[in-house]
Protein backbone atom coordinates (compact mmCIF):
# COMPACT_ATOMS: atom_id res chain seq x y z
CA UNK A 1 0.00 0.00 0.00
CA UNK A 2 1.31 3.47 -0.91
CA UNK A 3 2.28 5.96 1.78
CA UNK A 4 -0.35 8.58 2.66
CA UNK A 5 -0.37 11.77 0.63
CA UNK A 6 -2.48 13.66 3.20
CA UNK A 7 -2.59 12.85 6.91
CA UNK A 8 -4.49 14.39 9.81
CA UNK A 9 -3.23 13.36 13.24
CA UNK A 10 -5.63 14.33 16.03
CA UNK A 11 -6.26 17.69 14.34
CA UNK A 12 -8.27 20.30 16.24
CA UNK A 13 -9.16 23.82 15.13
CA UNK A 14 -10.74 26.38 17.44
CA UNK A 15 -11.83 29.95 16.85
CA UNK A 16 -12.38 32.55 19.54
CA UNK A 17 -11.72 32.09 23.25
CA UNK A 18 -13.55 31.47 26.49
CA UNK A 19 -17.31 31.25 26.21
CA UNK A 20 -17.07 32.45 22.59
CA UNK A 21 -14.78 29.59 21.56
CA UNK A 22 -15.97 27.50 18.62
CA UNK A 23 -14.33 24.11 18.12
CA UNK A 24 -14.64 23.58 14.38
CA UNK A 25 -12.57 20.36 14.43
CA UNK A 26 -12.10 18.20 17.50
CA UNK A 27 -9.42 15.51 17.30
CA UNK A 28 -9.80 14.39 13.67
CA UNK A 29 -7.50 11.73 12.21
CA UNK A 30 -7.43 10.20 8.71
CA UNK A 31 -5.14 9.38 5.78
CA UNK A 32 -5.74 10.00 2.07
CA UNK A 33 -3.53 8.03 -0.30
CA UNK A 34 -2.39 8.96 -3.83
CA UNK A 35 -5.05 8.35 -6.46
CA UNK A 36 -8.04 8.39 -4.12
CA UNK A 37 -11.25 10.29 -4.87
CA UNK A 38 -12.75 11.36 -1.55
CA UNK A 39 -16.07 13.13 -0.93
CA UNK A 40 -16.51 15.09 2.29
CA UNK A 41 -20.05 15.73 3.52
CA UNK A 42 -21.69 17.17 6.61
CA UNK A 43 -24.18 19.83 7.70
CA UNK A 44 -23.29 23.51 8.02
CA UNK A 45 -20.85 23.97 10.88
CA UNK A 46 -19.77 20.31 10.85
CA UNK A 47 -16.10 21.07 10.17
CA UNK A 48 -15.90 19.89 6.57
CA UNK A 49 -14.89 23.28 5.18
CA UNK A 50 -12.36 23.79 7.97
CA UNK A 51 -10.80 20.43 7.10
CA UNK A 52 -10.64 21.42 3.43
CA UNK A 53 -9.03 24.78 4.28
CA UNK A 54 -6.35 23.04 6.35
CA UNK A 55 -5.65 20.56 3.54
CA UNK A 56 -5.33 23.51 1.14
CA UNK A 57 -2.91 25.32 3.47
CA UNK A 58 -5.39 28.17 3.83
CA UNK A 59 -5.69 27.53 7.58
CA UNK A 60 -3.67 25.81 10.31
CA UNK A 61 -4.64 23.40 13.09
CA UNK A 62 -4.82 24.76 16.62
CA UNK A 63 -3.39 21.43 17.75
CA UNK A 64 -2.54 18.09 16.18
CA UNK A 65 -0.67 17.65 12.94
CA UNK A 66 -1.37 17.94 9.22
CA UNK A 67 1.19 16.17 7.05
CA UNK A 68 1.53 16.42 3.27
CA UNK A 69 3.70 13.59 1.91
CA UNK A 70 4.97 13.08 5.45
CA UNK A 71 5.98 16.72 5.96
CA UNK A 72 4.25 18.69 8.76
CA UNK A 73 2.59 21.35 6.60
CA UNK A 74 1.43 23.56 9.45
CA UNK A 75 5.08 24.09 10.41
CA UNK A 76 5.98 25.62 7.06
CA UNK A 77 6.38 29.38 6.85
CA UNK A 78 4.07 31.49 4.69
CA UNK A 79 6.29 31.36 1.60
CA UNK A 80 6.71 27.59 1.70
CA UNK A 81 2.98 27.09 2.22
CA UNK A 82 2.38 29.26 -0.84
CA UNK A 83 4.84 27.12 -2.82
CA UNK A 84 3.02 23.96 -1.72
CA UNK A 85 -0.30 25.41 -2.90
CA UNK A 86 1.24 26.55 -6.18
CA UNK A 87 3.03 23.33 -7.12
CA UNK A 88 1.07 20.49 -5.50
CA UNK A 89 -2.54 21.66 -5.16
CA UNK A 90 -5.21 22.69 -7.66
CA UNK A 91 -8.40 24.43 -6.53
CA UNK A 92 -11.90 24.29 -8.04
CA UNK A 93 -14.64 26.43 -6.51
CA UNK A 94 -18.42 26.64 -6.71
CA UNK A 95 -18.26 30.11 -8.27
CA UNK A 96 -15.78 29.32 -11.12
CA UNK A 97 -13.70 32.46 -10.27
CA UNK A 98 -12.81 33.23 -13.88
CA UNK A 99 -11.59 36.64 -15.04
CA UNK A 100 -14.38 38.08 -17.18
CA UNK A 101 -12.17 39.97 -19.65
CA UNK A 102 -9.74 37.10 -20.22
CA UNK A 103 -10.16 34.26 -22.69
CA UNK A 104 -10.47 30.66 -21.56
CA UNK A 105 -6.82 30.12 -22.51
CA UNK A 106 -5.67 33.20 -20.58
CA UNK A 107 -7.67 32.13 -17.51
CA UNK A 108 -5.99 28.72 -17.56
CA UNK A 109 -2.55 30.30 -18.03
CA UNK A 110 -2.89 32.55 -14.97
CA UNK A 111 -1.48 30.19 -12.29
CA UNK A 112 1.36 29.25 -14.65
CA UNK A 113 2.42 32.90 -14.73
CA UNK A 114 2.79 32.78 -10.95
CA UNK A 115 4.95 29.68 -11.38
CA UNK A 116 7.27 31.71 -13.61
CA UNK A 117 6.94 29.54 -16.72
CA UNK A 118 7.92 30.96 -20.13
CA UNK A 119 5.04 32.15 -22.32
CA UNK A 120 5.33 29.37 -24.91
CA UNK A 121 5.33 26.66 -22.24
CA UNK A 122 2.38 28.28 -20.46
CA UNK A 123 0.38 28.40 -23.67
CA UNK A 124 1.11 24.76 -24.51
CA UNK A 125 0.16 23.52 -21.02
CA UNK A 126 -3.02 25.59 -21.02
CA UNK A 127 -4.09 24.27 -24.42
CA UNK A 128 -3.48 20.69 -23.29
CA UNK A 129 -5.48 21.24 -20.09
CA UNK A 130 -8.41 22.63 -22.09
CA UNK A 131 -8.21 19.63 -24.39
CA UNK A 132 -8.40 17.27 -21.41
CA UNK A 133 -11.64 18.90 -20.22
CA UNK A 134 -13.24 18.82 -23.66
CA UNK A 135 -12.86 22.49 -24.61
CA UNK A 136 -10.50 22.22 -27.55
CA UNK A 137 -11.53 24.93 -30.01
CA UNK A 138 -12.92 27.21 -27.26
CA UNK A 139 -9.58 28.69 -26.23
CA UNK A 140 -10.43 32.23 -27.40
CA UNK A 141 -13.91 32.35 -25.81
CA UNK A 142 -14.33 34.58 -22.79
CA UNK A 143 -16.56 33.45 -19.88
CA UNK A 144 -19.63 35.31 -21.19
CA UNK A 145 -19.50 33.15 -24.32
CA UNK A 146 -19.48 29.89 -22.33
CA UNK A 147 -22.21 28.02 -20.47
CA UNK A 148 -21.94 27.45 -16.72
CA UNK A 149 -20.75 23.90 -17.29
CA UNK A 150 -18.12 25.09 -19.77
CA UNK A 151 -16.95 27.77 -17.33
CA UNK A 152 -16.47 25.12 -14.67
CA UNK A 153 -14.50 23.06 -17.20
CA UNK A 154 -12.22 26.07 -17.70
CA UNK A 155 -11.81 26.27 -13.92
CA UNK A 156 -10.90 22.57 -13.79
CA UNK A 157 -8.43 23.07 -16.65
CA UNK A 158 -6.87 25.93 -14.69
CA UNK A 159 -6.47 23.60 -11.70
CA UNK A 160 -4.99 20.90 -13.96
CA UNK A 161 -2.54 23.01 -15.93
CA UNK A 162 0.15 23.14 -13.27
CA UNK A 163 0.23 19.36 -12.84
CA UNK A 164 -1.07 19.19 -9.25
CA UNK A 165 -0.92 16.08 -7.10
CA UNK A 166 -4.27 16.95 -5.52
CA UNK A 167 -7.35 18.79 -6.76
CA UNK A 168 -9.45 20.31 -3.99
CA UNK A 169 -13.02 20.84 -5.22
CA UNK A 170 -15.35 22.90 -3.04
CA UNK A 171 -19.00 22.32 -4.10
CA UNK A 172 -17.95 22.11 -7.78
CA UNK A 173 -21.53 21.52 -8.98
CA UNK A 174 -23.22 24.02 -6.67
CA UNK A 175 -23.89 26.63 -9.39
CA UNK A 176 -24.94 24.14 -12.07
CA UNK A 177 -28.18 22.45 -13.02
CA UNK A 178 -28.44 18.73 -12.46
CA UNK A 179 -27.42 17.66 -15.98
CA UNK A 180 -24.37 19.94 -16.11
CA UNK A 181 -23.45 18.93 -12.57
CA UNK A 182 -23.33 15.26 -13.49
CA UNK A 183 -21.25 16.11 -16.58
CA UNK A 184 -18.69 17.84 -14.35
CA UNK A 185 -18.63 14.88 -11.97
CA UNK A 186 -18.04 12.43 -14.81
CA UNK A 187 -15.15 14.64 -15.92
CA UNK A 188 -13.61 14.69 -12.42
CA UNK A 189 -14.11 10.94 -12.15
CA UNK A 190 -12.32 10.42 -15.49
CA UNK A 191 -9.42 12.66 -14.45
CA UNK A 192 -9.07 10.65 -11.26
CA UNK A 193 -9.17 7.30 -13.04
CA UNK A 194 -7.16 8.15 -16.15
CA UNK A 195 -4.70 10.76 -14.88
CA UNK A 196 -4.34 9.35 -11.36
CA UNK A 197 -5.00 12.73 -9.76
CA UNK A 198 -6.06 12.63 -6.12
CA UNK A 199 -9.35 14.51 -5.65
CA UNK A 200 -10.82 15.74 -2.38
CA UNK A 201 -14.29 17.23 -2.79
CA UNK A 202 -16.72 18.92 -0.42
CA UNK A 203 -20.38 18.54 -1.38
CA UNK A 204 -23.80 18.59 0.28
CA UNK A 205 -25.40 16.45 -2.44
CA UNK A 206 -25.51 12.71 -1.78
CA UNK A 207 -25.76 11.71 -5.45
CA UNK A 208 -22.75 13.89 -6.28
CA UNK A 209 -20.76 12.43 -3.38
CA UNK A 210 -21.18 8.95 -4.80
CA UNK A 211 -19.04 9.72 -7.83
CA UNK A 212 -16.11 9.33 -5.41
CA UNK A 213 -14.72 6.06 -4.14
CA UNK A 214 -14.71 7.08 -0.48
CA UNK A 215 -17.10 9.07 1.70
CA UNK A 216 -16.15 11.01 4.82
CA UNK A 217 -18.91 12.58 6.92
CA UNK A 218 -18.28 15.28 9.54
CA UNK A 219 -20.64 16.10 12.41
CA UNK A 220 -19.98 18.76 15.07
CA UNK A 221 -16.25 18.79 14.40
CA UNK A 222 -15.84 15.01 14.43
CA UNK A 223 -15.28 12.54 11.60
CA UNK A 224 -18.31 10.31 12.16
CA UNK A 225 -18.23 8.16 9.00
CA UNK A 226 -15.36 7.11 6.76
CA UNK A 227 -16.22 4.35 4.32
CA UNK A 228 -15.80 3.19 0.74
CA UNK A 229 -18.72 3.77 -1.60
CA UNK A 230 -19.69 2.15 -4.85
CA UNK A 231 -18.71 4.72 -7.47
CA UNK A 232 -21.28 5.88 -9.97
CA UNK A 233 -20.39 4.85 -13.50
Amino acid sequence: MSAPLISFRNVARSYGAGEAEVRALDGVSFDIRPGEFVSIMGPSGSGKSTAMNIIGCLDRPTSGEYLFKGIPAQGLDQDRRALLRRHALGFVFQGFNLLARQSALENVELPLIYKGLPAAERRALAREALRKVGLEGRESHDPSQLSGGQQQRVAIARALAGGPEVILADEPTGNLDSARGHEIMRLLQALNREEGITIVMVTHEDDIAHYAGRLMVFTDGHLTRDEPVKERA
